[in-house]
């Protein structure tokens, strides 16, 4: 559990100084830059796009040369260097270099990450481990939103002061670098000369496997970008400062909860846990598409990260279950690979459904596209060993 402790703290750190910056650059590169909102969806579309790509990578190095720790700790030094771009950044392909170098980051260190905590797993406690790692992953999200209102209310909100917020949230980045000297990595032979490709063997995995990550993508076609969310609510009437407090609720919920719902996975099953998460989902949508209260919103926006503490741990604990051993990083990458390839295509449709048919739709699509996945899931995902999770 300390080894699971100190990655949460990692990402506790990371989140900090990633969220302290997140909600903001859509402000920053308006006012510094007079960016326009299409330029702004296409520099976190490449981004995006970036990250995925290279998750199911990362993962197949991390399977083949069994070095997670120093793959993980280069993805999270990548944060530096885009703190720094970020800083020097003239103009909007600035902001996007920076913007890629980061999603690299990301992808690069989420598979080796995410095998560090199911080895570091005990019998029986995958859905806790990995529910510890991500309550202490929005915990730091929480704060470095909040961070990141405060910091904006105390700077202001001028080009200058941006800038200063930015060199401030490298400070996390540097305690979440200092924390790999406590991670502990299970040593492994490496042999990659003897090791097969995994789409040699790709016919012979877990069928089940296949099954989640179509259920995955079915439910990402749905699953648009956040900033849709916080844009519904600047629709309501929300102010700027307002959103963000919303997403810090948001973040606040997912991290409270995610502990209790990964022991729960642990105790019923991950099958049960994830499709009562995409039905909450679905119920969370059809909410964004009637609220009109500031009330309604909060509610909402707290389900919303009941949903995240249900579904996010719970998903890789699964995967990292029903994946052979030998390619667990790579399922693990693979997994994060899908989901956000299904991110753009699912961000896309929000924006063109929300444009031509008013913003209820696309929640509404979302709210569909849930539902019929959880139902793929209930019906078609079977567990013959009651031994093993998820349960049927």
């Amino acid at each position: 559990m300390k080894n699971i402790v100190f990655l949460g703290l990692i990402s506790f750190f990371m989140d900090i100084s990633a969220e302290m910056v997140y909600p903001i650059i859509p402000l920053y590169l308006v006012a510094a830059f007079g960016a326009t909102p299409a330029i702004v969806g296409v520099i976190e579309g490449i981004a995006e796009s970036t990250a995925s790509l290279l998750k199911v990578f990362s993962g197949y190095l991390t399977d083949k040369y069994k070095r997670k720790k120093p793959l993980a700790f280069a993805g999270y030094a990548t944060g530096l260097v885009y703190k720094l771009a970020l800083v020097f950044a003239s103009g909007w392909p600035g902001i996007l270099f920076a913007r890629v170098i980061d999603r690299l980051g990301k992808g690069i260190r989420t598979a080796p990450r995410d095998v560090l905590v199911s080895e570091s797993a005990g019998d029986g406690g995958m859905g806790k481990a990995f529910g510890v790692h991500k309550a202490l992953d929005m915990a730091g999200s929480a704060l470095g939103i909040l961070l990141a209102f405060l910091l904006l209310r105390f700077f202001g909100s001028d080009s200058q002061n941006y800038r200063k917020i930015f060199v401030i949230s490298a400070v996390p980045t540097l305690l979440a670098l200092l924390m790999f000297a406590f991670v502990k990595e299970k040593k492994e032979p490496r042999a990659p000369k003897q090791r097969e490709r995994f789409w040699a063997k790709a016919s012979e995995l877990d069928g089940r496997l296949w099954l989640y990550l179509a259920v995955v993508f079915l439910f990402t076609l749905g699953n648009s970008s956040n900033s849709f969310l916080l844009l519904r609510a600047k629709s309501a009437g929300f102010d700027d400062a307002n959103v963000i407090l919303l997403y810090f609720l948001y973040n606040l919920t997912a991290s409270v909860l995610s502990v209790p719902f990964g022991k729960l996975s642990d105790k019923i099953g991950r099958k049960q846990v994830l499709t009562a998460g995409y039905l909450l989902f679905s119920a969370v949508y059809l909410g964004f598409a009637f609220a009109s209260t500031p009330a309604a919103f909060a509610v909402i926006f707290m389900l919303y990260g009941v949903f995240t503490a249900m579904t996010a741990g719970v998903e890789r604990a699964l995967i990292a279950e029903i994946a052979p051993p030998r390619l667990k990083g790579t399922m693990l990458g693979l997994h994060s690979t899908i989901a956000g390839v299904a991110l753009l295509p699912a961000s896309v449709i929000c924006g063109f459904l929300w444009q031509n048919f008013g913003s209820a739709v696309p929640f509404l699509f979302g709210a569909l596209m849930s539902a019929l996945a959880a139902l793929v899931l209930l019906v078609f995902f079977r567990t013959p060993d009651r031994s093993a999770a998820p349960q049927s």
